[in-house]
């Protein structure tokens, strides 16, 4: 086992070691025919490769297959010129064969034969190579850009970010070890003509001078010797340069070369039609081959015609098909739905569905390359861990009564958003300081309502230069279901998520849920709770402290307002970490006057409290509020009201009818170790 494991050390000591050693012609020509076998199955491989990466270790084989003939070549060298020309039967026949009796047109044929080798083949998988080489380095930063890119949006994962990064690195260290491969070849081809003339004339001159051979009969030997062994070492090193080319010239693929031609070259068979009348004209010309030139002619458009042939009774027998599955379907779904149950079966609605014109589907779809769907996984991830919800699977259709490019997102079967997109295009959103424009399509961003344009891919750097935002297609619908999601989360919180919560917190505290659920807090009150704080996006992920809070007042309070706002409280430290930034908030308060109209205008009644307010005082607070904001938008992106804790709930619920994504904060919400920046306050005029 360890003989095999080091066998490739072992094999390229060994042949090193056949450069000094003298190899009897028995061996000679055992290690010519294994080298002419191991170069085959080279050049083989790479037909069958579907990329360069796929044979990553052929540098390394360039290097042992060309010490492999030099080796040989120094072997059979040393016994052609110590043994008068004779090196075993393997260059014997092969000098034979090519020189067919005749040593001139022998020898030019091999000549030929090295020149096509060195400048034709050689040289330009050596040239390949190298423009390879040098436009892969090129490419790797914008490559590793994207990488990031995709990362930071989600649209892949880290995993799948290291093995895309190592992707890269391996295909730059693959092709810059080509660029240096490549000179072995050539290196390679030049010590064979050498070797060819040492051989020829240093035999020549032993022959005559030491072996007293006649001037004919030295020409005839050494010539067969010194083409034959030739010919040994270049045909082995024509197929590993026939396979360097092919590795340089292989673009990424799914299937291998015989495929790719198959697939690509035959995939017109009107070509095949042409070519072969065009052949067929040839034949005109007086003088030309006939019969070889009809044949060739008949051979191309018969293969074409027989093509065309099969592609007809192909789309007939699929039109045949789709015909007996609409007939079949429409048999079938008529007894599907005689069993009443069945129609019971399509009268629910899903918790979320997107809808999509057909010229979005490619984007969606997972045959097609779509990644939509995995950055969906992403952000149900990332919104469990940040909100301590997960949110239900989104159900994907298409819709071919929709505009092509748009689509819709529906919350329990109702339309609540929808948006347009180009595909192939990027959106490019003005920051809002930028004097310098680009030519686009003019449209809203649809998840924050910001203007925007769509440019092409070859716009897409110089938007980036002028300080543009550029978001993809696919980008620009995700980020605006995870907006729709994020606001309506609350309305998405079913009484099976609740179970599954609470057997989630029961797995690391179960007294905690014994002790409040039911016994203190009903499912549908602790229910009730939890959609109150989503509805404000406050993060439920700490339902322990929730359930502690709800075990302490639950008891005396059935108020489930009350309890939501004695909750909050306890998760300052959440909201704290939400809308602070650093150390400080910036807040907007709220005149006594108005918070004791608040106060003295709160009634209840069974159902619960409800606000009994003039509605000109409504109408004055709410522009108030309005124009507070509008005068400080300039200081702070997000504006924050703050109440005193026992008017933060009605406060809220008299705003949200007309601010409903206004933030209403109290006092007590806020974590002690934070400054409040008072930078607004709203009265009413007397």
């Amino acid at each position: 086992m360890k003989i095999i494991n080091n066998l490739v050390a072992i094999f390229v000591v060994i042949v090193i070691a056949f450069i000094i050693i003298p190899l009897p012609p028995f061996f000679l020509d055992f290690m010519f025919i294994l080298n002419i076998s191991f170069s085959l199955m080279i050049l083989l491989t790479t037909m069958y490769i579907r990329g360069p990466l796929d044979f990553s270790i052929f540098p390394s084989m360039l290097l042992i297959t060309t010490i492999l003939r030099l080796a040989l070549n120094i072997s059979s060298t040393r016994l052609i010129l110590s043994n008068s020309g004779q090196a075993g039967q393997v260059i014997a026949t092969f000098g034979s064969f090519v020189l067919s009796g005749n040593a001139i047109v022998g020898f030019i044929v091999f000549i030929i034969i090295l020149v096509v080798q060195f400048i034709v083949i050689t040289k330009g998988a050596e040239r390949i190579a190298e423009v390879s080489a040098r436009f892969t380095l090129d490419a790797m930063p914008g490559k590793q850009m994207s990488i990031d890119a995709d990362l930071n949006s989600g649209a892949i994962t880290d995993i799948e970010a290291k093995q895309r990064r190592k992707d890269i690195q391996s295909e730059a260290e693959f092709y810059g070890a080509m660029d240096g491969a490549t000179k072995l070849v050539k290196g390679d081809a030049i010590a064979s003509i050498i070797i060819f003339l040492v051989n020829l004339l240093a035999g020549s001159v032993i022959g005559m001078v030491q072996g007293g051979m006649a001037f004919n009969e030295v020409l005839t030997v050494y010539t067969i010797a010194s083409v034959g062994d030739g010919l040994v070492s270049q045909l082995p090193a024509l197929m590993i340069s026939v396979a360097t080319a092919m590795v340089v010239t292989r673009a990424a693929s799914e299937s291998n070369l015989n495929e790719d031609l198959k697939r690509q070259l035959l995939s017109q068979p009107i070509v095949l039609i042409i070519a072969g009348t065009t052949i067929a004209a040839m034949s005109l010309i007086p003088g030309t081959p006939k019969i070889q030139v009809l044949s060739i002619a008949i051979l191309l458009a018969g293969f074409g015609i027989i093509l065309i042939r099969k592609a007809n009774v192909k789309v007939q027998v699929e039109e045949v098909d789709q015909m007996t599955q609409l007939v079949e379907q429409e048999t079938s779904e008529v007894d599907f739905y005689r069993n009443i149950d069945n129609v019971y079966n399509i009268i629910g609605v899903e918790p979320i569905e997107m809808e999509f014109g057909y010229s979005l589907l490619p984007m969606v779809d997972e045959s097609s390359s779509g990644n939509f769907i995995d950055r969906i996984v992403i952000f149900r991830k990332q919104f469990a861990m940040d909100m301590g919800v997960v949110i239900p699977t989104v159900r994907l259709r298409d819709n071919g009564l929709i505009n092509p490019n748009q689509y819709i997102i529906k919350i329990k079967g109702e339309e609540i958003a929808k948006g347009e997109v180009l595909v192939g295009y990027y959106l490019a959103l003005d920051p809002g300081d930028n004097n310098e424009p680009i030519d686009g399509i003019e449209t809203i961003e649809p998840a924050y309502g910001i203007k925007g344009k769509w440019i092409t891919e070859d716009q897409k750097e110089m938007a980036e230069v002028f300080g543009y935002t550029i978001i993809d297609s696919l980008s620009v619908i995700v980020t605006h279901m995870t907006e729709v999601v994020k606001k309506y989360i609350h309305e998405l919180l079913s009484r099976q998520d609740i179970n599954t919560l609470l057997e989630n917190v029961s797995k690391t505290n179960p007294a905690i849920v014994d002790d409040v659920i039911p016994n203190i807090v009903s499912i549908a009150d602790f229910q009730k709770i939890l959609v109150n704080l989503l509805r404000e996006g406050i993060p439920i992920r700490d339902l322990e402290s929730v359930l502690e809070t709800l075990g302490d007042h639950g008891a005396n309070i059935k108020d489930t307002d009350m309890l939501t706002e004695y909750v909050r409280q306890k998760l300052k430290r959440t909201i704290t970490r939400k809308y602070t930034d650093g150390n400080s908030i910036k807040v907007i308060a709220l005149d006594q006057e108005i918070e004791n109209i608040i106060l003295n205008s709160a009634k209840k009644n069974e159902h619960g409290t409800y606000l009994a307010i003039d509605p000109q005082v409504v109408q004055s607070i709410v522009e108030k509020v309005t124009e507070q904001i509008e005068k400080l938008k300039e200081l702070v992106d997000h504006a924050i009201i703050l109440t005193s804790p026992i008017v933060r709930i009605y406060f809220k619920r008299l705003i949200e009818q007309f601010m409903a994504d206004l933030t209403v904060l109290s006092f007590n919400e806020i974590d002690t170790n934070i400054q409040i920046q008072v930078i607004g306050m709203i009265k009413l005029e007397k």
